[in-house]
């Protein structure tokens, strides 16, 4: 309880501190018959199309660019949730496979969430919120560690992976740290979906929540 604790607190921290910095920051940069002539006879019809292959897990997921995520909401509004994420991060891959891969997790996130994968070591430009971000300390073909992005500090990710949560309006939320099973992921997937962080400020509130949730995903 008391490790769920910090993390909670954590949480909260992070929801304040994105909502209260949002209008200032300067950095950060979020979905592809032929007629035949001169016969009396029909053509036979074209074979029916082969069946999709059936997907499953983190093959159904969508994933986006921020950009993309962010311009979707305006037509369907979903909240986002931002995979932060690096090459060399053991856990990261963990988290793809294991959980991204789970077809529950997968069906869920497809449902009710805009999905971003985002390296926080990439030398691409992100632009959110009419402000660019980069990677000014990227080395072109460095093994390992390689700069860090604008748009991850300007999130103050701390660690990987991080799944980082933007609500309905693209304003950030909040972040969950470390690697997630499916059954410890699912409160958070719901917790920010039905924006209980409106609500639910304090680790006395938290552990309500938590006590009178029922996970699914076990």
């Amino acid at each position: 309880m008391k490790l769920k604790s910090i993390i909670f607190a954590v949480i909260v921290v992070a929801v304040a501190a994105c909502k209260s910095k949002q209008a200032t920051s300067d950095q950060i940069t979020m979905p592809d018959p032929p007629t035949m002539i001169g016969t009396t006879q029909a053509p036979p019809p074209p074979p029916p199309p082969p069946a999709p292959a059936a997907t499953t897990g983190a093959e159904a997921i969508t994933w986006l660019s921020l950009e993309d995520a962010v311009e979707m909401q305006s037509v369907l509004p979903k909240p986002i949730m931002v995979d932060v994420y690096t090459q060399w991060c053991g856990p990261c891959k963990m988290l793809a496979k294991n959980t991204f891969g789970d077809a529950r997790v997968a069906a869920f996130l497809s449902e009710h969430y805009y999905c971003v994968k985002f390296d926080a070591e990439s030398p691409d430009s992100l632009n959110f919120a009419g402000i660019t971000y980069k990677n000014p300390e990227y080395v072109p073909n460095q093994p390992g560690r390689n700069g860090v992005h604008q748009f991850t500090r300007f999130l103050n990710v701390s660690g990987y992976p991080t799944l980082f949560f933007f609500d309905k309006g693209a304003q950030p939320v909040g972040p969950v740290v470390g690697y997630k099973t499916p059954a410890q992921l699912e409160i958070f997937l719901h917790f920010f979906k039905e924006e209980k962080y409106n609500t639910v400020r304090t680790q006395e509130e938290w552990a309500e929540y938590e006590k009178n949730f029922t996970v699914t995903w076990n």
